[in-house]
This record gives C-alpha cells, structure tokens and sequence, in this order.
C-alpha cells in the first residue's frame, strides 16, 4: 500500500469545494463591476420586465435599482432607438411599509411615474381586499391583465384578459395570469367570489388567450404571469403551462422569486432541456427586491428573442424626478415610524431557507445557515415572533386561556440585524396588516395541520410553521402522501397524519389528540390560508384585535423591556425537530449513529417508501458509487473497463479502474460483496487518500477464531481495517471475512473511516 506523511486527508473533499468557490467570489469581490452600457438596439424591440418588487421601490446603489432606475433605463432604451414596453409580473403593493403602508396606492404612483405599461395581479396584490385592488386599477395609468381570476357568479374576469400594444408595426399581444396559490396565499375572505382555475383548467385559459391574440394579429405573444417554480406549486408552475400551451413566445414569471438561472436548473431538473426554454416559450424572472431588471430584446429581422437580466450593481442612474417622488414618501414614513422602540443583541433570522439576508432596520447583509430559514427550519424570529404572538393573545384573552402559538414562516418578511430596531422594522417583519387570532382544535386536528404545513419540508414551503409552546418532529425520510384536497385549495391534507410529524408537548404538557387545545395564530391561517385547511374547516376562529406588528412591539416593550437579548434568543429553542431517519432506523440501534452519519453526509440514501433496509445486502458496485461520490464524481480519462458499458455504475468502476482502486479490463456481475472484499477496497482507498497503515494495538487480528478464513488476497486489507478502527470483529471476536456484508455494517464502515480525520474535514 502506498504510504505519505500526511496521514489525515479528508475523505470528503467538501474542503476542497468550498474553497474554490471561494476563489470566484474574491475575485468577483476584487473586480470592480462595469457599469451597465446599453447595447444596440437602434430599431428593435424591448421588454423590460420586473416582479415582486415588494416596496424595494427606492433606489439603493448594488441592492435596488428602484423605481428611479427602471424608469431611467426606460429613457435610455428609448433614446437609443428603441420601443420599449415596461411590464410587472405582479406582488407589487405589499412588503415594505413604503407601499404597504397605505395599502399600495404608492407603488401604483411609482409605477405610473415610471412609466409602465401592464402589470398582472400577484397573490399579494391581494392582501388588502379585491375592493382596494380595484380602486389602485382606476388609478393606475397602465391595465392590470388577468385572464384567469374571475367572479363565480358570471364566469367574467375582474380585470382585462389581455392587450396588444403595436410597437414599431410589431403587435405584442400580452396576458397575465394569477397563481391558483391566491385562494390560500392571500385572505380568502378579503375577495368574496373570486375564483382561480388550476392545473388542466389554467392552461385551457391560457391557450385560449394564445389563440385570441394570433387571431388578432399578434406578432409576439407574452404570458405576463406570476406562477413561479417552486416545489409546492407544481402543476401550477409556469413551467407547466409553457409545457402544456402551445404558442408563447415570451413567459415573464414571478411569484417564486427565481432568476431566470433558477428558472433554468428547474427545467433541467425536470428533465425538459439546458436551457430557458420549454415547449418553444422562454421564461424569464428577475429574482426580486428589484435586484434586478429583465430585459428582452425582440429583432424584428430574425425574430428572435435574447433575454439578460440588468443588475442593480452595474446600473446606478435614475430618474431625478421619480427619485423624488420615490424619497419623498420614504421620508414620510420613516418620519412616522422610524423611531428607535428597542435594541437587539442578535441577529434575528428573516431569511426564506437561509444564506444571505438584508437586514431591515441596518440594511447590512446577514448569513444564515442554508438551509436554515423561516420557511424550512426554526429560526430564532420564528420563536420571537411566535412567542409574541402567544403572550398578546394571553394577555388579551387572560393567563391560561390560550395553549400554543403558530405562524406561518411565510408571513415573516425581513432580517433585523444587531442593532437599533423602530416601530417600521417590525412592520416590515409582518407588513400584511394581519391581526392575532385564536381557534380551538382538538390534538388530531393539530397535527393535521402541521404535517400538511410541512409537506413539502425540507423543501421551503410558506406555510412552515413558527412555534411557540409546541414541540414537534419532522421526518422528511418518510414521503408525504396527499389525502383529500382542501376546498378551496390548492394544498391537499395528509392521508396519514402522524406519519412524517409527531407532536411532543403543547402547552407543556404531553399531546393529547383528543384534547382540544386553543392555538393563536393570524387570522390569515385561522381562516385556512396556505395549507390550513384544516382550520377552515374546523372554524369558529376569533380575532384578538391586535395587528401581528404591534404584537411584536407590545412584547418587545413590555416584555423584554426593548432588549431582544442573546440569552433568550441568541439560538433557536428547540422547539422544531427536523431529521430524516428512516421508518426502520430507530435512536437504541447499535447503528443508530451510524446509520445518521451517511444519510447526513449524503454518502446513502433510503431504500424507498421512507426505510433504510439496514439488513440489506451490498454489492461491490454500491462500494464503487460511493467512493466516486465522495470524489465528487470526476471525469473518467477512459473507460478501460470493457463490460460495465451502460451500467448504472459503469463511470465509479472506470474511475476506480483509473485511480488503480479496481484491477481488470473485466467488472463481472455485480455480487454481493463480503466483508474481507470491502476491507480491501476500503484499504485501497485509504491508500488512495494518503492515510499510513495504523500501528498495530490491543489483541492481534491473528488471535480472531476465524483469522484462518481470511482469503490470502484480503489479508492486507484486513489488517489495514482492523487495526485502524473500521472493521473490527463482533461481539464473539469473529471476523466473519466471508460472510456477506449488510447495510446497516457498510454505514459503520464510512463512519469509522471517518473518525481517522480531523473533526473539521470528517463532518
């Protein structure tokens, strides 16, 4: 075996991943970004296209390009030549208390001074009422498009279907679409007899619209929509309807707050193409926050359609006239509500899943955990903002009168970093205007509605609830499998509550399914938003009176006395337990930790229907995978390996071939493999990683009672394992070199490797 001095290399190279991406991003860091130049496009079309600005309306330099920006780029496509048609894809009214401070009547005056030309209704255009959305549609100078919401009563849509705008001779016929998702991820109660088709239904509605547009002449047809890609709305994605309806041309999507890079990866995921094209229609989004700007430029001599996205780091010009406008509101609101209430000593997670998060109240970037956000996991504002919750409905109802608190991780928006906190950053933590609310549920019901809340963990899901006086466990190892479909919905109820969550304690005592517990909430889920259903369903909610955001300064003032400190929520509570252990893995298992390290480490997976099948068998091909796995599965310089062609495995085997893991031109049927075989390979890979035969200690394998059934050609690698710590003998002292190796043992194996490397490279 081949010896080196450094005995302690990693067996994952995650180190090494990391650290080049490292590299890029210093170099990025070090360049300077080039300012945006407006390209030539003397004589063609433009689209420039925005979604889910959420208020980030006033123009910061490398975090918003801001309604001053887009109206700035407008001006400069046009002065080059070009004719432009500015477009929303909606969730423009409500985040920030710039626009949602008067229920969104400032976006649509940015938006007009900006100069747009259509925008379509996002779900939290919503938020205030069908009524108040259709008195900013009166005073918007553009028309908001929506051909899938209509009134149940006659079947008509509440806004325009659709427009064609003739630039330059060239008809753009362009039509929105709503999510479905609206009916649950906006107040239901807020828009009386609107409906939303979904599915086989929306994309009849969207062909149909294709159909009218080239009926009346148009060169381009445009799908304005806000359905996103994200994992909770398949069937309802705009990658759905682009695969389903023939004729877009053009997809401006929103709602997921994807790029169009995201928007890519999703289609290659699915399996439908490498690019941002599906069906013969290209989707494009711009993330959101006015990050950036989607732009599309239209030739009219090839007809083609080139998309790029204009970041807000290489665009700083603006409108000195809309930034007036824009300021001058901002001010305003800041004067109102910008008053220092409290102080935190801690970060206080605002984040979606994790990674970077401006904060609010510093406007500084903050890195969580990935991973690690309101919508996947606890957070630390999760438990804040549940705890306030909890405490305002007590004091309001009286001690002991309430059980628990929920809220949906959706409903929190904003990051508050170290630091000063006013009354305006913790309307920006809850902006919708929601108020606190009680319902009384029984044990079983409760834990209905958090499985179907976390259905779609560790996938980010809005629904994700923040606790506070619950303790529960998610198994993600077991599937999710939908029962009946809510009414009304677009989320279905587990068929098997209690498969993938159990519930510990509420209210500090066991859970009792019988018992009927009363839960606050916001009268958003209290009424069956997001996957409630089951609250709907059960009714009778109260409404405590009290706005979500004044919970939160109630509490913080009165409670914590306007410190937010380290001790009490420095870290998450615990409160949320979050694994994906198989069915068959359970915590007095001798392969418990075992079993736990690899499925952590992604090195094996389950079997299937949420097992891990410890019992059984391995082959040799399954040993192969992982090792090149861990490798990070490099190209193979040759594929000297002469009959594996087509086989699952045939690129681990030649890359094992390659790296002298793996002697032969010749693989043979993938056998079970044995213990002294995996002993070998598993040497051999030692070997490979730089680590030094161990010095022999305690009793000498030769001592084993089976020693003489080692096969000479294992013998070395016996020894290797054996004396370093990964395959030892069983209880009895036997070897068992010949017996057959099962799963549960093959766990073991990679975390006793894993122990012979630093704590910091064996993670």
């Amino acid at each position: 075996m081949k010896k080196n001095a450094s005995k302690l290399l990693s067996l994952l190279l995650s180190l090494a991943m990391i650290c080049a991406l490292f590299v890029p991003a210093m170099a990025a860091d070090e360049e300077a970004v080039k300012p945006y130049e407006i390209p030539d496009v003397k004589g063609k079309i433009v689209i420039l296209h925005t979604n889910d600005t959420h208020g980030a309306d006033k123009s910061v330099e490398g975090s918003s390009i801001g309604m001053a920006g887009v109206a700035q780029l407008k001006k400069d496509f046009e002065a080059a030549g070009a004719k432009v048609l500015l477009l929303s894809a909606g969730d423009s009214i409500m985040g920030k208390p710039l626009v949602s401070a008067d229920q969104g009547k400032s976006a649509i005056e940015f938006m007009n001074a900006a100069g747009y030309d259509a925008m379509t209704v996002g779900n939290h255009e919503l938020d205030f009422g069908i009524e108040n959305l259709k008195e900013l549609a009166k005073l918007a100078k553009f028309p908001i498009l929506c051909a899938d919401m209509t009134t149940e009563s006659d079947n008509k849509t509440v806004f325009d279907a659709n427009k064609i705008f003739n630039l330059d001779g060239v008809k753009i016929g362009v039509f929105g679409l709503a999510t479905p998702e609206t009916r649950t991820k906006a107040d239901a109660s807020k828009m009386p007899g609107i409906v939303f088709p979904e599915k086989e239904e929306l994309y009849a509605v969207a062909q149909a619209q294709v159909d009218e547009l080239k009926a009346a002449g148009a060169d381009v047809i445009v799908c304005l929509g806000h359905l996103g890609i994200a994992d909770e709305s398949v069937g309802n994605q705009s990658i759905d309807v682009a695969k389903n309806v023939n004729g877009i041309d053009l997809f401006i999507d929103g709602h997921s707050h994807s790029t169009t890079a995201e928007v890519t990866a999703a289609i290659s995921k699915a399996g439908l193409g490498d690019t941002n094209v599906v069906n013969g229609t290209k989707i494009v989004s711009t993330g959101t926050a006015l990050a950036n700007v989607g732009l599309v430029i239209y030739d009219k001599a090839d007809k083609s359609l080139n998309d790029s996205l204009i970041t807000a780091a290489s665009y700083t010009k603006t409108d000195s006239a809309v930034a007036k406008l824009v300021n001058g509101r901002d001010d305003a609101v800041v004067a109102a509500y910008g008053e220092k209430i409290a102080e935190t000593e801690v970060d206080l997670n605002g984040s979606r899943s994790g990674g970077t998060s401006t904060a609010t109240n510093t406007k500084t970037e903050v890195v969580f955990p990935d991973g690690k956000g309101n919508r996947t996991a606890e957070t630390n504002l999760g438990d804040f903002a549940a705890d306030a919750i909890l405490w305002q409905a007590a004091k309001t109802l009286g001690e002991g009168n309430v059980d628990a608190a929920i809220t949906n991780g959706g409903g929190i928006r904003e990051t508050l970093a170290k630091g000063n906190i006013s009354k305006l950053d913790l309307l920006a933590v809850f902006p919708f205007g929601n108020t606190v609310a009680t319902i009384d549920v029984t044990g079983a019901q409760l834990l209905e509605a958090l499985e179907a809340a976390t259905c779609s963990t560790p996938d980010a899901i809005g629904a994700f609830p923040q606790v506070s006086g619950i303790e529960f466990t998610i198994n993600t190892a077991v599937p999710y499998v939908n029962g009946e479909q809510y009414p009304g919905s677009t989320y279905y109820a587990p068929k098997n509550p209690g498969s993938r969550v159990t519930i510990a304690t509420v209210g500090g005592e066991a859970w009792d399914a019988e018992k009927v517990y009363t839960i606050a909430t916001n009268d958003f889920t209290a009424k069956g938003g997001d996957t409630f259903g089951v609250f709907k369903a059960v009714g009778g909610w109260k409404d405590v009176g009290v706005a979500l955001e004044n919970a939160l300064i109630n509490y913080t003032t009165e409670v914590l006395d306007g410190k937010i400190s380290a001790e009490k929520y420095g870290e998450t509570a615990g409160r949320i337990t979050i694994n994906n252990l198989p069915l068959d893995i359970k915590n007095n298992i001798w392969y418990f930790d075992a079993v736990s390290y690899v499925l952590d480490q992604g090195m094996m997976s389950g079997t299937g229907h949420g097992y891990f099948t410890p019992t059984g068998d391995v082959t040799r091909a399954t040993v192969y995978q992982i090792l090149y796995n861990l490798e990070d599965k490099p190209e193979i310089a040759s594929n000297s390996v002469t009959d594996v062609d087509g086989k699952w495995y045939a690129d681990a085997i030649n890359w094992a071939a390659s790296e002298k893991l793996f002697d032969g031109t010749t693989f043979g049927s993938d056998a079970v493999i044995t213990r002294a075989e995996l002993a070998q390979i598993i040497a051999d890979y030692a070997a490979f990683k730089g680590i030094e035969d161990p010095d022999a200690a305690g009793m000498a394998m030769k001592e084993a009672s089976d020693y003489e059934a080692i096969p000479a050609q294992y013998l070395e690698g016996m020894s290797f394992c054996y004396y370093a710590g990964i395959m030892t003998g069983d209880q009895a002292g036997r070897l068992n070199p010949t017996n057959s190796l099962v799963r549960a043992e093959l766990a073991q194996v990679l975390l006793n490797f894993g122990k012979l490397l630093p704590a910091e490279k064996a993670a």
